[in-house]
This record gives C-alpha cells, sequence and structure tokens, in this order.
C-alpha cells in the first residue's frame, strides 16, 4: 500500500497509479474536465487563453489535456501546442502526424528480425562431393 499527499490539497491518499492526486480532486478536475469540453464544443475556434479566461482552470492543465489527446482544438496554431519533435503547431497529442507516422515507421523496421543470408555454396565442393554410379 503506498500513500502519499496530493498535489493539489495536500491530503493524504491511497496512491494506486496515474497522478498523484485525491480521489477528491480528480473528481473535482474531471468536472473541469467536463466544463472545458462543453466551452469548447460551444466555441470551436478558441484557444488555451480564452478557455483558461473563461473557465477558470490553469494553462498548465488544459496543455496536459491536449497532450493526453482529451482535448483537441480546432486549429493547432490557435491551440499553442507544438510536436515536441519538429516545432509543428498541432491541435492534440505530442506529435504531429508526419512525426508519428516517422516513428511508427523507425520502430516497426527496428523490430523486425534480420532476414537469415542463404548459406553460401562453394561450387567446387559440389562437384567433389556427387554420388557416383559405376556403370554396370
Amino acid at each position: 500500500m503506498d500513500v502519499k499527499n496530493c498535489k493539489r490539497c495536500r491530503r493524504l491518499f491511497n496512491y494506486i497509479g496515474g497522478q498523484p492526486i485525491c480521489p477528491q480532486c480528480r473528481e473535482e478536475l474531471e468536472k473541469k474536465f467536463q466544463e472545458v469540453k462543453k466551452y469548447l464544443f460551444d466555441n470551436r475556434n478558441s484557444t488555451i487563453r480564452d478557455v483558461v479566461e473563461n473557465c477558470d482552470v490553469e494553462e498548465s492543465q488544459v496543455r496536459q489535456w491536449v497532450r493526453e489527446e482529451r482535448l483537441e482544438f480546432s486549429s493547432g496554431i490557435d491551440a499553442g501546442v507544438v510536436c515536441e519533435n519538429c516545432g509543428a503547431p498541432i491541435s492534440s497529442g505530442r506529435f504531429c502526424e508526419k512525426c508519428k507516422a516517422s516513428m511508427i515507421n523507425e520502430l516497426t523496421a527496428a523490430g523486425r528480425r534480420p532476414e537469415a543470408e542463404a548459406p553460401k555454396v562453394d561450387k567446387r565442393q559440389t562437384h567433389e562431393n556427387r554420388m557416383r554410379f559405376l556403370n554396370q
């Protein structure tokens, strides 16, 4: 059993995994998430700044939800979130589609087993080791 202090309210709680926040704070955070989600649905062209000002939520929390792909802005440029690999503006997640595809290709190639080379046959040995029959 792992007991920790909640990062938000400093209360002790039984830590199971994920964010180190207590169940009460997690529930409050989920309610805030639903509020932000509804705001974005009603105001599709909003930026992170708009969400922070109108929903009374921290910018870092909104960015975390975007990185977790729980929220997606209609335009990556307005969201203010960039790809961690190349710096291109994105609307959700950590990487742009181009970098995701590149990483998938690299991981797929790394996971493949190298093809076994065909054993090289020395032609001289094949002639010498042939079975011969005598004429009767």
